[in-house]
């Protein structure tokens, strides 16, 4: 169980479940286990049911074979529970108990516990209240999906073996099953959507809600109602959405909210709870990564559906590499070598391309590449692969830029910008990756979302010639891929004869045939597994099967763009100091010190 709850005897499977984030440190993928070429997440429901098989049938082997073997209803009642919610069947406090294989009062009492550990829910049948259904918990489920990930590659690095067993292994946990199983379009409503004035969305303006705007008047016909989106830079998207909250009444029905401003807005009371309005099981948790889910809460509260699921990578041109001899960069020192070998102003060809501008672009860049240093910009707590940033809105954060990873940090970029064309101190967002799809840049750091750029245009040097990469590490870190991207949002201040309507539509836009629909229409982000492991999608581009891979491994993380309410502010310091570091006014030690001391101040305040 989790620190200071009472854990049950016998250390039995449930409480290793519990447990498994923090006490299994050896199954972290970037510990000991090998990395996969094609690794293939059980996170869709197809793939869990699979595993969810394996595990009933090795526990009936294990107490046949076995007689001083045990019953573990804790472990029964949760496998039960997840197959029922899995294939969508009710579960009765009754079924539950009997399916423990303990007698009747024993089984109640671990059900009881099961409901005190959060790990079981129940929800009212009638409006008296009397009775009830039974229901896995987020928490469960989370764990679930994570130890099915944990089961999965044991027994690939436990049971190696030759070609023909490993596709054989393949197909039972699911890489051959879902290679047959396409996501179907979008269907309509069976209800259509009754918004007096329509349907109005607020959003980012990048490639994907731009996708999204082309296929207006298909979703229209899916949600039965006109549908008028509105779409801002992210500085004015922000600064609209503030505006927005101090409306007595919203004028948007749903709005895009950037992954680090959820603390924000929270606490500001923009942002409507979702398991107040809806039954979040709609949403299917399980399929989204985790990372991308997780960074949707606020205290331990849905407040977004994962709309694109986004992280930046090192986009590597694998021709030039190839020619060059050189391997694909996983080091911050491979990169700065790569950089060097081929940076050639003369014949107007530079190494690399990065947010550089001044303010938001270089504060975001200088946070992502700090945690490629194995260091987050807050004092979190560090957990088996990385940083815990679940519990922000109640723990005591402390600034730690002004750190030696800091310093490690700073001086990389000020390295990089030796190899950078000569306008990296203006590039932001587009601007990096747009050279580097002319075929001008031979790496570049962008978010999945601007890989449309280069793989859709035909003209592209690029184009079929992109490798994807998590950030690289530097001496004392990790690979990580920092997620960004959005979630869609339902106002506070929206009208309470909306919010139903609302509901319905977010469901519509966040489900797997909506994300395989962007897909299919140049979008190069997908926040679910199940859409990831689509065959039509797979064959669109090689991100998707890169970035599903990085999900297993643990690699996909939030934490290095901690949500906390003043991020915007802190985003805003790191990019003006540094940016000054970058143009030679300041040392990287003097741009640490005023930004931690400038960060400082904030917090306070």
């Amino acid at each position: 169980m989790e620190d200071g709850k009472k854990s049950t005897p016998g250390k039995n499977k449930m409480s290793a479940l519990a447990e498994i984030r923090e006490h299994e440190p050896e199954l972290r993928p970037n510990a000991h286990l090998p990395r996969q070429d094609h690794p293939v997440s059980p996170r869709t429901r197809a793939e869990l049911l699979e595993i969810l098989a394996f595990l009933e049938a090795f526990e009936l082997e294990t107490e046949t074979a076995l007689e001083l073997s045990t019953t573990d209803p804790y472990f029964k009642m949760a496998t039960y529970l997840m197959r029922t919610h899995l294939e969508a069947t009710a579960v009765t406090p009754s079924s539950l108990t009997a399916a423990a294989g303990v007698p009747h009062a024993t089984a109640l009492r671990r059900l009881n516990e099961m409901i005190a550990a959060g790990l079981v829910e129940q929800r009212p049948r009638t409006r008296t209240g009397k009775s009830f259904t039974l229901h896995p918990s987020l928490r469960l489920i989370e764990d679930w999906a994570k130890m099915s990930d944990r089961i999965r590659r044991l027994s690939i690095n436990t049971f190696g073996a030759s070609n023909a067993e490993a596709e054989t292994r393949d197909y039972y946990f699911g890489g051959s099953y879902m290679g047959g199983h396409s996501i179907q379009p979008p269907s309509v409503l069976s209800e259509p959507l009754t918004l007096a004035g329509g349907l109005r969305i607020l959003v980012h303006g990048d490639p994907t809600f731009m996708v999204m705007d082309t296929l207006k008047r298909q979703f229209e016909q899916v949600v039965g109602a006109k549908i008028s989106q509105r779409a801002f830079s992210i500085d004015r998207l922000h600064e609209e959405a503030r505006r927005n909250a101090q409306r007595k009444t919203s004028r948007y029905d749903i709005i895009a909210v950037d992954l680090p401003w959820i603390g924000e807005f929270v606490e500001n009371n923009m942002l409507q709870p979702l398991d107040e309005i809806m039954d979040t099981d709609r949403l299917d948790p399980g399929d989204f990564h985790t990372a991308g889910w997780q960074a949707a809460h606020w205290g331990g509260r849905p407040y977004g559906v994962p709309s694109q699921t986004t992280p930046e990578l090192l986009f590597y041109r694998r021709d030039l590499f190839a020619q060059a001899g050189l391997e694909p960069p996983t080091t911050t020192d491979a990169v700065l070598r790569a950089a060097r070998e081929f940076h050639d102003p003369a014949h107007g060809r530079y190494g690399i391309a990065w947010n550089a501008a001044r303010g938001t672009a270089l504060g975001h860049q200088f946070m992502m590449t700090l945690a490629g240093f194995g260091q987050p910009v807050f004092n979190l707590r560090e957990i088996a692969g990385g940083f815990d940033a679940r519990h922000l809105d109640s723990e005591t954060l402390r600034p730690t830029i002004d750190t030696p990873a800091g310093l490690e940090a700073a001086e990389y970029l000020l390295a990089l910008a030796q190899y950078s064309p000569p306008d990296i101190l203006s590039m932001s967002w587009y601007e990096r990756v747009r050279p580097y799809a002319a075929g001008k840049i031979a790496m570049a750091y962008g978010y999945t979302l601007l890989a449309p750029y280069f793989e859709l245009d035909p003209t592209s040097p690029a184009r079929s010639q992109t490798g994807y990469l998590p950030h690289p590490a530097g001496p004392h870190g990790a690979p990580i891929a920092p997620v960004g991207g959005y979630v869609l949002s339902i106002p506070t201040n929206l009208p309470e004869e909306r919010r139903r309507d609302a509901v319905e539509a977010l469901v519509a836009f966040t489900s797997p045939e909506a994300q395989k629909l962007y897909v299919q229409n140049g979008s190069r982000t997908s926040p679910r597994y199940s859409v990831g492991a689509d065959p039509e999608v797979r064959g669109l581009s090689p991100i998707f099967e890169a970035v599903d891979g990085m999900s297993w491994r643990d690699e996909l993380q939030f934490w290095p763009r901690p949500p906390v309410p003043q991020i915007g502010d802190i985003i805003e310091i790191c990019g003006q100091e540094f940016h000054d570091m970058l143009r030679g006014i300041a040392t990287p030690r003097e741009a640490l010190q005023r930004a931690q001391a400038r960060t400082e101040d904030v917090m306070r305040n």
